[in-house]
């Protein structure tokens, strides 16, 4: 290990918010999950939909990432439900950073 396979991620808090329209999905304002590195946490007792999380995954990498202050990825926080009769939107939360070493998430050795 050396101080050169360090990097750092941003932790993420993703919430459920209160739409225009009801929300149909299993799901209600408030609900939220939290990403710090690969590891998913939810509180205790709460459930959250397959496929609004199925939505969200994709996004959530880049999120961890340093983005141009200008980049959409920076600037817009909440996504929408997929499913277009729910009214639920997610805010996506920059909450803090990680730290991590390359040598301890892969195998892949650094050139």
């Amino acid at each position: 290990m050396s101080v050169d396979d360090v990097f750092e991620l941003y932790d993420l808090r993703v919430e459920v918010v209160a739409g225009e329209r009801d929300m149909v999905c299993n799901h209600k304002a408030g609900d939220y999950f939290e990403l710090s590195g690969e590891n998913l946490s939810f509180p205790a007792g709460q459930t959250f939909p397959l496929y609004p999380l199925a939505a969200l995954l994709p996004l959530l990498p880049a999120k961890q990432r340093d983005t141009h202050p200008h980049d959409w990825m920076t600037t817009d926080t909440e996504i929408a439900c997929p499913d277009p009769h729910c009214g639920a939107r997610f805010r996506i939360t920059r909450t803090g950073r990680s730290t991590f070493r390359h040598s301890e998430v892969t195998r892949v050795p650094l050139d």
